[in-house]
């Protein structure tokens, strides 16, 4: 019995130390290479968008009286569409293109685990720019304190020319699906590409990007995000771009703040190019500046928590509830040091009081209700309700009942960001409002518009 046992030991060692089982045992090594491994550790990450949106026929009784008649509407079938994203914190916050998820009504993200089972949950658009192409998702959790895989960014400068790069995402509804490439180009541009993007340098791969890839993240052999996917050029092969890490970072810096997420007021602007991240700009009056925080001052730890990215920034700014105390230890000039910044809720500061203090009118947001009421076929814009006696909106000719639709050309979705801008602007500083006016003859509606500037307070 011992001489048999001894027998298929010999038997099993020999198999094992045989050419063709060390073969197999090397090329399994070669087949788990760089790229399958990057791979490995990005795709769990990696979600499948579904958006719906409801769309209206808009049209008018007669074009010469296309101002003068409220659009009668017919719903069509809802527009469905798909795209791609990146989970960057474990709080399950998506990063993709604007382009993605615009005018959606309901938004779902698909996650496929390691094992490729499948899980659906509702999201919800928070935050985007249209500038940037760049938007922030936030599933909406089954579970209290559910937890998500999260991707790691690369350093910002970190690319180099030719270096193996993949795009993941879910091309033509192929969800889960892999291109491999290199980078092209570090520094590029589409003229073709028809989009007024402020981002000068686009990254350039042979990748295949297909639609359906726009918002999925571009990788590299280390498994680390370096851009995000958002276009192809249709009159090529193998030339698809993407938005450089860097400039990711540049929109984030802007949309994860408390300011965009929690309707808290922090008042500082962060980059995080280099380690620890430092604070680039300070709103005056600001609960940062209150709190002592200046320019260059890089910070450390807040509540405690090590800061790297702008996804560990967020996730201790933002979701605080009715606790806004916020300890950050910094450095400042090499000394280490401390300080507690009381975040404020936005509308307590930026609200409607605000306005009338800096032009003396009362403004209010145009409902779908409040449209009607105007005849005024949309509801972008603020109505007029109330002019202050001897005011800078009385002097410049202002009345209630004139709507507001932007001022030096902008345009503001919200009273809060419309406060904001008047807060920016110092005394005695002129703008320009953008005004329409509806004017009531007869069984017509007339729409007339305007300029008219006005002296901040």
């Amino acid at each position: 019995m011992r001489i048999k046992f001894i027998s298929l030991l010999l038997f099993g060692v020999i198999h094992w130390f045989s050419p063709s089982a060390l073969l197999a045992n090397d090329q399994d090594k070669q087949r788990f290479n760089g790229a399958v491994n990057a791979v490995s550790k990005v795709m769990p990450s990696v979600v499948n968008i579904a958006t719906k949106a409801r769309v209206q026929r808009v049209g008018y009784l007669y074009d010469w009286w296309r101002d003068n008649w409220t659009p009668y509407s017919q719903e069509l079938p809802p527009q469905e569409s798909a795209g791609s994203g990146v989970i960057v914190s474990k709080m399950g916050h998506i990063l993709t293109n604007v382009h993605v998820v615009r005018d959606a009504d309901e938004i779902w993200v698909k996650l496929t685990d390691e094992n490729g089972n499948h899980k659906v949950y509702r999201a919800d658009a928070i935050a985007g720019s249209l500038t940037t192409d760049i938007a922030i998702l936030k599933i909406i959790p089954e579970e209290k304190d559910e937890l998500f895989p999260e991707v790691k960014f690369a350093k910002g400068d970190d690319l180099l020319l030719g270096e193996t790069v993949m795009a993941l995402g879910n091309p033509f509804g192929l969800g889960g699906s892999v291109s491999k490439g290199i980078l092209s180009s570090k520094s590029r541009r589409s003229s073709n590409s028809g989009e007024k993007l402020e981002i000068p340098d686009w990254l350039q791969t042979d990748a295949s990007i297909n639609p359906g890839n726009s918002g999925g993240p571009l990788i590299n052999i280390n498994g680390e995000v370096i851009g995000i996917n958002v276009a192809v050029l249709k009159e090529g092969q193998g030339i698809g771009f993407a938005i450089p890490i860097k400039r990711v970072n540049q929109s984030l810096s802007r949309l994860f703040t408390p300011e965009f997420l929690d309707d808290n007021w922090f008042g500082a602007t962060i980059s995080t190019e280099e380690q620890p991240p430092k604070i680039v700009g300070i709103e005056s009056g600001s609960p940062a500046d209150n709190a002592g925080l200046k320019i260059g001052d890089q910070l450390v730890l807040l509540n405690g928590i090590k800061t790297e990215t702008f996804i560990d920034i967020a996730s201790n700014l933002i979701g605080l509830g009715k606790k806004r105390d916020i300890q950050i230890e910094f450095i400042r000039n090499g000394e280490r040091r401390d300080t507690t910044v009381k975040l404020i809720p936005e509308n307590a500061v930026f609200n409607t009081g605000l306005i009338r203090q800096k032009i003396g009118a009362i403004l209010k947001p145009i409902t779908p209700e409040l449209a009607d009421a105007l005849n005024y076929n949309s509801t972008e814009g603020f109505v007029i309700t109330q002019i202050d006696r001897d005011s800078p909106a009385q002097e410049a000719g202002l009345k209630p009942g004139l709507i507001i639709t932007a001022m030096n050309g902008e345009k503001f979705s919200n009273i809060v960001d419309f406060a904001r801008f008047l807060y920016s602007k110092k005394t005695g500083e002129d703008v320009a409002l953008e005004i329409v006016q509806m004017r009531q003859r007869g069984l017509f509606v007339r729409r007339s518009i305007g300029t008219l500037t006005i002296k901040i307070l």
